[in-house]
């Protein structure tokens, strides 16, 4: 059976365009946050960048095809020997060379500026929230508006937002993709990461991670509203939701998916986050002075 190759190309081509034409947009291509659009600059600097250095390699290509192909010479025909060229060599090794230290410069910069908190807004006071995970579910804990959330989330907008991770389980990672990128929550030790969200909206926050069985639903909803409405939404808690006990947690954390609930109170008054710095200066100075005291004794 005879295959008409062009015809096959050509319908793939057509029935990949409209199922792709129908998918929306990237999420990390559409940011909503001063990080998350300095991922998303240097994501599409890397396309431009990777592209452009493909498209030179294969005009090369076609150039040394086309330029070198067989010909019509004699059999016994030897081609001239040709010495090496300091342009040419100069420009293969110097442009791989550019590049390199372009992306570097590029990189540190850019893992600096999304490491620290949005410069928009840094004359503020962060909004600390506690966004610990456990199988296979988010807790939101908020210490100074004394609630917390499950499988959701309630930000200001333009306001930075400094989440400290953790996990009562697996490692697990927070990753928001319109508002930044991702970060390891971890057993034992807290990691901090700032985001923020310029616009009042609704976005999509899941685990990034692999950790178990129920990984692909551990996903929650982040809702950014305005400051008004945020302090509302406070005192709507307060007033409307139950508190949060010890046995009630201890429920929680027990693996498996559960939907979203609010509560008075943060977990954090009876298991507190694992914030003890390792290694510490101050904790080994501390040590050495009582260890002095006692063989002054």
């Amino acid at each position: 059976m005879k295959v008409n190759t062009k015809g096959a190309l050509f319908a793939s081509l057509i029935l990949s365009a409209l199922f792709l034409g129908g998918c929306d947009r990237l999420l990390v291509l559409d940011p909503k946050g001063p990080q998350a659009e300095v991922q998303a600059n240097d994501t599409m600097l890397l396309i431009y960048l990777m592209s452009g250095i493909v498209l030179v390699v294969f005009a090369l290509l076609v150039f040394m095809l086309v330029k070198y192909r067989a010909s019509k010479q004699s059999p016994d025909y030897e081609p001239p020997h040709i010495h090496g060229h300091w342009l040419v060599e100069a420009i293969c090794i110097g442009i791989p060379v550019l590049i390199v230290i372009f992306l570097s410069f590029r990189t540190v910069e850019s893992n600096y500026s999304v490491e620290s908190a949005p410069e928009e807004y840094i004359e503020e006071e962060p909004l600390v929230i506690y966004a610990s995970s456990s199988d296979w579910k988010w807790h939101f804990s908020y210490p100074e508006q004394g609630i917390e959330t499950v499988n959701y989330l309630f930000i200001p907008a333009n306001r930075n937002i400094e989440f400290k991770l953790y996990s009562f389980g697996p490692i697990t990672s927070f990753w928001i993709p319109q508002l930044g990128g991702q970060k390891y929550a971890m057993a034992d030790m807290v990691t901090t990461l700032h985001l923020a969200a310029d616009v009042e909206g609704e976005f999509w926050g899941r685990n990034a991670n692999f950790a178990g069985r129920g990984t692909a639903e551990q996903t929650f909803d982040v809702t950014a509203l305005s400051h008004e409405e945020f302090d509302e939404w406070v005192e709507d808690i307060h007033a409307t939701a139950e508190p949060l006990t010890e046995e009630k947690f201890e429920e929680l954390l027990e693996p498996g998916h559960l939907g979203k609930s609010t509560y008075t109170g943060t977990h954090l008054e009876f298991s507190p986050a694992p914030e003890h710095n390792h290694g510490n200066s101050d904790s080994e100075d501390t040590d050495h002075d009582e260890h002095a005291h006692t063989e002054q004794k």
